[in-house]
Parts: structure tokens; sequence; C-alpha cells
């Protein structure tokens, strides 16, 4: 199990740290701005937030505590996060025509716990809109982070986005980032 998972899964994911206003409004500010770049499509912008070894999952099952090796809907380092963005966004890529349009919601963030170093493990929950080929398609869960505290603010070392209908049938594949 990794590092970044092991915190996750050993985490309280009902609890809510005592961390002061300023703490918290930096955590919401940080993901609200995470919101609004993958909303824009500022992907360079979205990678950077991401620690050099951090991961986007989404696992197929809510028990899971670990991505590796199991199955998932998604389960990304930063290499594959760069390769399916070079592959959406290439000009031949007809399943992306036209490009779709996503509106995300993030709410009630709660901040989990704060460590010794200020890294932090946040809960939300999410809203996202795809508006694709004349239709809006919406998708809704949490979100669980794992925030990094570095000299130039929060980086994601791990988020955790569990879908409410997950196991749900989808007319098409998800092809960005919830």
């Amino acid at each position: 199990m990794g590092a970044a998972t092991e915190k996750l899964a050993a985490a309280d994911r009902f609890a809510v740290a005592d961390v002061d206003t300023e703490t918290q409004r930096a955590v919401e500010r940080f993901l609200f701005r995470q919101a609004e770049i993958l909303d824009e499509q500022q992907w360079d912008d979205w990678l950077a937030l991401f620690t050099d070894d951090g991961r986007y999952w989404m696992p197929a099952d809510a028990a899971q505590t670990e991505g590796d090796g199991k199955p998932n809907i998604f389960w990304e380092d930063l290499d594959l996060m760069r390769m399916r963005i070079a592959r959406n966004n290439h000009p031949r890529a007809h399943s992306q025509a036209p490009h779709n349009r996503l509106c995300h919601v993030v709410s009630n963030v709660i901040v989990e716990s704060e460590d010794a170093n200020g890294d932090i493990v946040v809960r939300s929950r999410f809203h996202c809109a795809e508006y694709f080929r004349y239709e809006v398609r919406n998708f809704t869960g949490k979100y669980r982070h794992l925030l990094k505290k570095t000299d130039g603010g929060y980086r994601i070392a791990l988020q955790r986005a569990d879908l409410v209908n997950r196991e749900g049938p989808f007319d098409y594949v998800i092809q960005w980032w919830l």
C-alpha cells in the first residue's frame, strides 16, 4: 500500500479537525480553484497541483483502501494523466468532437486532520455536470484529498473521487476527471 493511500485508509473519514479559519479557507480555496482549472481545461495548471508522485484515484468499490493492483475506474499518476490529456486533445480524437464542457461544484469541505508538517486530509462533496453532444450528464460524489503543504501552497498527493453512481450504466466512457 502506498504512503498516501495508507494515510487516507488510516484516517477517520468522519473526523472533524479543529483547524483555524485561515487553514479552512486555504483548503477551500485550493479545492475551488482546482474545480475552476478543470472547468476551464487548464491542464498544465491542473497537473501542477499534484506532487511529483501524486495520484488521481476513482475506485470501483467504496470499500477499497488501495488502488494499486485493484480494479479501478481510474488509478493514474502524472504520466497517465498527461497521456489522457494528449489523447483527448488530439485533433483526431473523434470521441471528443465536439469538445465537452464541464461545470464542477465543490461543497461541504471538512478538514479531517492536519499533521505536524501541515499536511491535510480533507473530504468534500462534488457535483460535476458534463455537456457533450447536446446532452448533460451529471456525476456526484465525494472527494477525499491528501494535501501536502509546500512552500508554494498545498499540492495533491492523492485525490480520491467516489462516485455515487459508480456502477451505473454510462452512454459513453468518462473521458475527463471529475
